[in-house]
């Protein structure tokens, strides 16, 4: 009676002596169909071409293999898995606490926090907090974060509507902007700056100011 002992499973395809078929569909270096062929002529032709016979479709009948360079291949599709997981964006939700009766020029401090979550491709939660009478004033939460909303809809959208939650009114913001596309942007943006520093090496401390500023910032503590 058979009995799989945990061995692990390999994933890598067969390739050159290990493919153990009578016959192969062959697939040529460019991409073109050579067609069905006895497996001693697949590992003679990739002899020929100093390439490896690697089967790229086992499930077939017969199984399709294809001649190349399987090291070139192996570390091109490593790298662009690499690069993948690079470019790959991170539902990232910021939050921002504000006080109902908060003064213009903190207003003003948060609302920038806000437009640069929502500029990354962020979401950004928005908490107003009510503290003592405050709480039998639920419509200056709500106006606060209808002003805030109007204030910056060039760049996000309620997501979720402000709705009371114990002691606070919660709205989420959402960004227009998709995250990778902001991503992409800020690095377009600061590879830029860098080309204009090297031309301009005089204006070199302000590109790197302008970096300072644009990069991600710490969540700032409620007003």
């Amino acid at each position: 009676m058979w009995c799989y002992r945990g061995g692990s499973i390999s994933t890598e395809p067969r390739i050159n002596d290990r493919i153990r078929v009578p016959e192969v569909r062959l697939v040529g270096p460019s991409g073109e169909q050579v067609g069905i062929v006895p497996l001693a002529k697949a590992l003679e032709l990739a002899q020929e071409y100093d390439l490896d016979l690697v089967e790229v479709a086992a499930n077939a009948r017969p199984p399709v293999c294809k001649l190349m360079d399987y090291g070139k291949f192996k570390y091109e599709s490593a790298m662009k898995a690499r690069e993948a997981r690079k470019n790959q964006a991170h539902t990232v939700i910021k939050e921002m606490k504000l006080r109902p009766k908060i003064d213009p020029h903190d207003y003003d401090t948060k609302k920038g926090h806000v437009v640069r979550f929502l500029k990354q491709g962020d979401k950004v939660k928005i908490t107003i907090m009510f503290r003592g009478r405050e709480q039998s004033r639920p419509e200056l939460g709500y106006r606060l974060l209808q002003r805030l909303a109007e204030d910056v809809q060039d760049l996000g959208f309620v997501e979720s509507n402000p709705k009371q939650d114990g002691r606070n009114m919660i709205m989420v913001l959402g960004p227009h902007k998709k995250k990778t596309e902001a991503m992409a942007e800020a690095r377009q943006a600061q590879e830029a700056r860098k080309a204009d520093a090297k031309a301009n090496p005089g204006r070199s401390q302000n590109a790197a100011e302008v970096d300072a500023a644009e990069a991600p910032a710490e969540e700032p503590a409620e007003a």
